[in-house]
């Protein structure tokens, strides 16, 4: 490990004040899970003494040495003559945005008591640098240190790590769950379907566990329903109206069979003709009709408890939620008058009202929702 002292200098030659933060930052929080060291961290003496925690709790892991790379920049800035100050911040062991939503906190928190105007941020990969953009938002960033640990290129240490990741498979929970968890699931039914000789309807059982599980895992489903159902208000809130969403859409189809003319819905025709039911382009107008309202009210009940759940977390993110809310309603008139088009045979110009007056609710209320964010972010990060 080396400090590169040159390219430090470098990058403070043209600075015009005197007062640095380094600060160390650990975006999964081990030093907070492993060593249970709360963070922000602030000074030199509390930082070596969680540095120590760390590395005593996991020799292995490359934090520590990062919050002793840190340190040693604090002294060699402090020998330059610098007002400096070091500390460790910390985020969330899930990352994503409630990890960079703590960061951002704990940097503006040791702001309020040492007046920085630059920042030197270490870190030990690209994860933890991913916040950089975030931090620049509250103090502007003069250098950027990555901690790069010299290590054995020989056979023996890849084996080595290579055994490392196999036991990580094997005993981490995080990941047997599913790289060893969801192939035994597969190998247990295919033995069993085997042993009783139904082996093509195993097969088929088999590629839908699989393709279920891939599409779990690849959009996050399982961590998103996770959060939602926490037994926090926000997640409460978010869990009942995604729910009771998703049986108003529901009922929306029932609601849109039920306008259909009567006749349509005969047993005997409806058997006899259920692929060309929506052929018609009245009955599919009529089908619209019906749904349309149910439809709308259970989207707009999803949007309501996302919007109410960002709310109760004060998150920056309710403002999309507003506009999702405002696109959705503006959306209505033109729907509506498109079901008029395939009912009653209207002309196709009678959309333009509608769309245009839907177009203009929603560029202006976008306008005045983004300017609000844009004077109340304070550094904070608008995502979806």
């Amino acid at each position: 490990m080396s400090l590169k002292d040159s390219k430090l200098e470098k990058n403070l030659e043209n600075l015009v004040t005197s007062r640095l933060l380094v600060i160390c930052v650990d975006r999964d929080d081990d030093v907070g899970e492993k060593a249970g060291v709360a963070t922000p961290v602030v000074g030199r003496n509390a930082c070596i003494e969680a540095a120590q925690k760390l590395a005593l709790e996991d020799p292995e892991d490359a934090d520590a040495n990062s919050i002793f790379y840190a340190i040693k920049t604090y002294e060699d800035l402090a020998r330059k003559g610098y007002q400096v100050e070091v500390i460790i911040v910390a985020g969330v062991g899930d990352r994503g945005v409630q990890a960079d939503e703590k960061i951002v906190r704990e940097v503006k928190s040791v702001l309020e008591t040492f007046s920085a105007n630059g920042a030197v941020i270490v870190s030990d990969g690209e994860d933890d640098e991913s916040v950089i953009p975030i931090i620049q938002n509250v103090i502007p960033i003069v250098s950027v240190q990555r901690v790069v640990m010299k290590v054995s290129r020989s056979v023996e240490y890849s084996y080595a790590v290579f055994g490392k990741y196999l036991k990580m498979i094997a005993y981490d929970s995080k990941y047997s769950k599913f790289f060893l968890g969801v192939p035994g699931i597969l190998l247990l039914i295919g033995g069993i379907g085997t042993i009783f000789g139904y082996t093509q309807q195993i097969f088929a059982v088999l590629i839908s566990i699989l393709g279920g599980a891939f599409l779990i895992r690849a959009f996050d489903i399982d961590r998103a329903w996770a959060t939602w159902a926490k037994p926090t208000p926000a997640g409460l809130i978010r869990a009942f109206t995604v729910v009771t969403g998703a049986i108003i859409i529901l009922a929306s189809v029932l609601s849109g069979f039920s306008t259909i003319h009567t006749n349509i819905l005969d047993p005997k025709i409806l058997d006899s003709n259920i692929p060309n039911i929506f052929a018609d382009r009245q009955t599919f107008g009529q089908f619209i009709a019906g749904a349309l309202p149910f439809l709308w009210m259970g989207i707009g009940s999803i949007f309501g408890g996302i919007l109410l759940s960002n709310w109760l977390k004060g998150s920056l993110r309710k403002i999309t939620d507003v506009l999702r809310l405002i696109v959705l309603v503006s959306l209505y008139p033109t729907i509506y008058q498109f079901t008029n088009l395939l009912i009653y045979d209207e002309s196709s110009f009678t959309l333009i009202p509608p769309f245009f007056a839907g177009l203009a609710i929603t560029l202006v209320s976008a306008t005045v929702l983004f300017r609000k964010y844009r004077k109340k972010r304070g550094g904070e990060v608008l995502t979806e």
